[in-house]
């Protein structure tokens, strides 16, 4: 039977059980769409990396002897729309089945959802073979509860699959060794340099122009530097396991202008359009540890596959369990626009012309980063979580929305009420400083909460805690800090609250 297979742009996992055999009645196809580059505003390296990945992956089906149709964006058959590409070519070719792989996105499993139901030939949807839960496994594991923490979660995950147990139990007798995953790097320390792909991308810089996609930050046309094969990929596993791991565990939360990516593997982009699987990282890093314990700490080991086995199952779980809800939660009702520098990072705060202007550059920036610098700044100055959504979703290159959306509107903007975090992950300039060599670069005074050249953090995180004590005050985690503000003066409140209201005022001249 004549079948079209379609191959998302986040589908390209070589092992998939779909080619295990050539069958020339089996025609894949993969399409470079307007349709993907305007639903939000993308880094310019994120749209050439999703290209460049999925052109590569596209020959290597063809060297394999697959049937494959690669529309590219400037080619006259192409509709820039999924629907209407699909219903061309299964006229074109007399197309008598239709199969594809589980959408990652709620809006494109709608959209493929509602188009076969108007086909009037079979059709037939298969999974990924990525992940290591269903859909739905979260929601089952939970069974209706409440509070839906990951720790509880990610234990089951370690005992099902065996990862970093010894005889039914953790190694090294606990389960999580965060604790050890917070330190700031000390300004000695040697951080070796990011592991990169030279690659020229000249001829997709001039398509995009010529389509007069819109786009955000910048390429270096003669050296992009993502991995875009599952052979590169492969490489920067090895490269994070052997040079980088050790380290990863200590540092993961450091926040430095030391480098841009530091001691983290920058996998996410590889692993979220599948080049490489949840499995195969895990078992590559587990494997490494085992070998080299006497210099790799098991909590760098733990941290690391907490991330991956843990947190990132876990959030697939909240978004197809929540969504399209999800993407509707403003739990503190927050209405104000993304300050203009979120786009150029022109701000005197040096934690967010850093974080921002990094993140322009590279199309990068590392879970602290996006978690207590920018996410943190968004939700004191009270930022509708629609534009915050947009901004993570656009700005990095691994940003998809089952992923992107549950860290930023949840965990980040507590816009869901906690079904993701206990409590909101707010802070003063006192975390920044421990955390950071940001301060000592900065306008701002970190030990100031009020007057000129006051950090605008101080007073923002006091008047965050004092707006939302009605819906805050009674979560546990929360208690302690309302007794340290409860603590001011009246007078001293005042004046706090007086300092956020000035700078929400002249949010754009920070």
């Amino acid at each position: 039977m004549k079948t079209l297979r379609l191959l998302l742009g986040d589908q390209l996992n070589q092992n998939h059980s779909w080619f295990k055999k050539t069958d020339p009645q089996h025609i894949y196809v993969l399409m470079e769409m307007e349709q993907e580059l305007n639903y939000t505003t993308h880094h310019i390296q994120k749209i050439i990396g999703f290209f460049l990945a999925m052109r590569s992956f596209a020959g290597m089906l063809e060297n394999k002897g697959h049937q494959v149709i690669y529309l590219k964006l400037d080619e006259k058959e192409n509709q820039q729309k999924l629907t209407k590409n699909l219903r061309n070519l299964i006229e074109e070719h007399n197309i008598e089945r239709f199969e594809y792989q589980l959408p990652d996105e709620y809006r494109l499993d709608k959209q493929l959802c509602e188009f076969c139901k108007d086909l009037s030939i079979e059709t037939s949807v298969f999974d990924t073979e990525h992940f290591l839960t269903e859909r739905n496994e979260l929601e089952r594991f939970f069974g209706g509860k409440k509070q839906l923490l990951m720790e509880p979660f990610y234990r089951m995950m370690r005992k099902k699959h065996d990862v970093l147990m010894d005889n039914g139990e953790p190694e090294g007798g606990k389960w999580n060794y965060d604790h050890k995953n917070r330190n700031k790097m000390p300004k000695n320390t040697q951080v070796p340099p990011p592991k990169t792909y030279a690659k020229k991308v000249n001829d997709l810089v001039n398509l995009l122009e010529s389509r007069g996609i819109k786009s955000i930050g910048s390429v270096a046309q003669e050296n992009f530097i993502w991995p875009t094969t599952r052979e590169e990929a492969l490489d920067l596993l090895e490269y994070f396991c052997k040079n980088l791991l050790k380290d990863f565990g200590t540092y993961q939360d450091a926040l430095t202008t030391k480098g841009w990516s530091l001691f983290h593997s920058r996998l996410s982009f590889a692993l979220n359009i599948k080049l490489i699987s949840t499995k195969e990282v895990i078992e590559a890093v587990e494997t490494y540890w085992r070998n080299h314990q006497e210099v790799i700490p098991l909590s760098s080991a733990e941290g690391f596959i907490r991330q991956i086995l843990g947190w990132r199952e876990y959030m697939r779980g909240i978004y197809w369990m929540h969504m399209p809800e999800y993407s509707r939660e403003n739990y503190f009702a927050n209405n104000r626009a993304l300050p203009s520098w979120f786009w150029n990072g022109q701000t005197k705060m040096k934690c967010l012309s850093h974080s921002i202007q990094q993140s322009l550059e590279h199309t990068y920036a590392h879970h602290i980063q996006r978690l207590m610098v920018t996410g943190n700044f968004a939700l004191l100055a009270g930022i509708h979580p629609d534009e915050v959504d947009q901004w993570y979703l656009g700005i990095y290159i691994d940003a998809i929305e089952w992923v992107e959306i549950t860290n930023t509107r949840g965990m980040s903007q507590y816009a869901d009420g906690g079904i993701v975090a206990t409590k909101p992950y707010v802070s003063s300039a006192n975390y920044m400083h421990k955390m950071s060599h940001y301060c000592e670069q900065c306008h701002y005074n970190y030990k100031a909460k009020t007057g000129e050249g006051s950090c605008p953090f101080n007073s923002l995180y006091w008047n965050f805690i004092d707006q939302h004590r009605t819906k805050l005050s009674k979560n546990p985690r929360m208690s302690m800090i309302y007794r340290v503000w409860d603590k001011n003066s009246a007078k001293d409140q005042n004046q706090i609250l007086e300092q956020a209201a000035l700078y929400l005022d002249k949010i754009e001249e920070l």
